[in-house]
């Protein structure tokens, strides 16, 4: 059925039927019947994969990566499908527009897309007050359903704490994991980065769960170069420094996890690098890998990717790469520093091997748009 329906939408721009498609799953989703049919339907049922991380409890590991809720819209919807986590974002500070359009294109032939999307988004305030009307709307449904004895919490759980988690667990909101994707607008230079984060930081410390510094996206000038050791360690040693500051104003807060994404493209001593501060300043962990800006045995004709022009290219091709910086990862660190991979998942079987290969959670994108909305009910079947 969704390939028919696939087929129908690649005839239109890309970015246009993402907001078409997605503003249609919430006008269905705003009625309860709708959204209970959508759920049953496209989310798994099998509650055995629900799994403890960075103290946190997630329903199923699989997620949906940074990109394609940047502005926290549709999380109710994204919930309906069955996703055990939502990464919002990139945010920024100031909203911002982004690149210019066209900055989204499908490689077919490769179960591709290039994006040159440039952190468009509405700016951290605004998504953050989005965030807390989200989650005020979900504490509502859940004390109704409290009070009815139909909902249980994450404390009566009989899942054990992570070694190494902040907290024991705490009752949440809704069973859907938030993270909060953060990075700078493209006007702030490079050596006041790490004001950005602090700004994004502080403003989404109470609405989202764990948080991921990105500076591997390959569509804001100089961004990649943060991934050096030395400007990595100025952003991520002030954040944990504002983590220490925000969870102990109030007994009640705890740190939050912070995660740092890379690139597929750095080199063996860059990963090495990323690895050696991760350990020294005690990141929670990694997300490997963003998107990668080679262009490499490719079945897309040199033509249509000169037309295309510059972008991150994910899905498919990316997948041999993103496995093997997972496995590098976990092997360079005994186990003692946990991934979130992501790159070119779209079956059971890409999602085995990257679990296979060390990761603790994955997250899709591309494989999202090619495979559907049953993808999360099809990874979980097959785990």
């Amino acid at each position: 059925m969704y390939n028919l329906l696939r087929r129908l939408l690649f005839c239109f721009p890309t970015e246009t039927v993402h907001h078409f498609s997605m503003n249609m799953m919430k006008l269905g989703c705003s009625v309860g019947a709708i959204r209970k049919s959508i759920s049953a339907q496209c989310a798994p049922s099998n509650g055995s994969l629900a799994k403890e991380l960075f103290g946190l409890r997630f329903k199923n590991p699989v997620g949906l990566a940074a990109g394609f809720d940047k502005n926290a819209l549709y999380l109710t919807e994204l919930e309906a499908l069955g996703f055990g986590f939502v990464e919002i974002g990139t945010v920024t500070p100031k909203p911002q527009a982004g690149n210019d359009k066209p900055r989204l294109f499908r490689l077919p032939k490769d179960k591709a897309l290039i994006n040159r999307m440039g952190f468009n988004n509405d700016g951290v305030q605004v998504v953050a007050q989005r965030l807390k009307d989200w989650r005020e709307k979900q504490r509502a449904t859940n004390n109704r359903l409290w009070a009815t004895g139909k909902l249980q919490t994450a404390e009566s759980s009989s899942l054990p704490l992570n070694e190494g988690s902040h907290s024991p667990l705490t009752i949440h909101d809704s069973p859907l994991i938030i993270g909060g994707n953060i990075g700078k607008n493209k006007v702030t230079p490079n050596e006041d980065a790490w004001k950005d984060y602090e700004i994004c930081f502080r403003a989404l410390f109470d609405c989202v769960d764990y948080f991921v510094v990105n500076v591997s996206s390959p569509n804001t000038p100089g961004l990649r170069e943060l991934q050096e050791k030395d400007s990595l360690r100025k952003i991520l040693s002030h954040l944990q420094t504002i983590n220490q500051q925000e969870s102990g104003q109030e007994t009640d807060r705890k740190p939050k996890p912070i995660l740092l994404k890379i690139a597929p493209d750095l080199t063996p001593q860059q990963i090495d690098d990323v690895i050696d501060l991760a350990m020294e300043i005690k990141l929670d962990g990694l997300v490997a890998t963003n998107t990668t800006i080679s262009r490499e045995q490719l079945h897309t004709s040199g033509q249509q990717l000169e037309s295309i022009g510059a972008g991150g290219l994910s899905g498919a091709p990316v997948r041999k790469r993103s496995t093997e910086i997972v496995q590098y990862i976990h092997q360079k660190t005994k186990g003692q520093l946990p991934v979130i991979a992501s790159g070119g998942i779209f079956t059971a079987a890409d999602a085995c091997e990257k679990l296979a290969a060390g990761a603790s959670l994955v997250q899709v994108w591309t494989g999202f748009i090619y495979e559907g909305p049953t993808i999360v009910k099809n990874i979980c079947n097959g785990l």
